[in-house]
């Protein structure tokens, strides 16, 4: 019966921390070789930047609503019904795959955008500025 009692309660915690989506702050970027966009004129590096500083910072404020929300059902499940922890789907989607390839994709331009020596003036703002600046106006 203890053994029982045991695996029963290491089965919960391995469902519990495996199931969750992970948290945005800790997906490492994916590497992308600044090669790709070498015959980008500065323009069109400086456009890229935008976009993907914005397709970033949208993708980071979803995976860090999905991660609250993984949170919150574990701890519920935990306390109330920890059955339906095995019912969880969480875990890392196209989405967290999409961000850590976007976050490489900043790097390469970024790097493009220092061996080519456009200013700071004409780059956009990067997604962590997109992000801070959006936590500022909720405050």
């Amino acid at each position: 019966m203890k053994a029982l009692k045991t695996l029963l309660a290491s089965s919960m915690i391995v469902v519990a921390f495996c199931g969750c989506a992970t948290n945005p702050n800790k997906i490492s970027a994916q590497y992308v070789s600044p090669l790709i966009y070498k015959d980008y004129s500065d323009d069109q590096i400086i456009s890229e930047m935008d976009h993907v500083g914005r397709r970033t910072n949208e993708l980071y404020m979803s995976l860090a609503k999905e991660a609250k929300a993984d949170k919150w059902q574990t701890g519920i499940g935990i306390v109330i019904f920890w059955p339906a922890l095995f019912l969880l789907e969480g875990g890392d989607g196209p989405e967290a795959v999409e961000y850590a390839r976007l976050k490489g994709e900043y790097e390469a331009l970024r790097q493009n955008a220092i061996q080519r020596r456009i200013g700071l003036n004409k780059l956009p703002p990067s997604p962590e500025e997109i992000l801070k600046a959006k936590k500022k106006e909720k405050k």
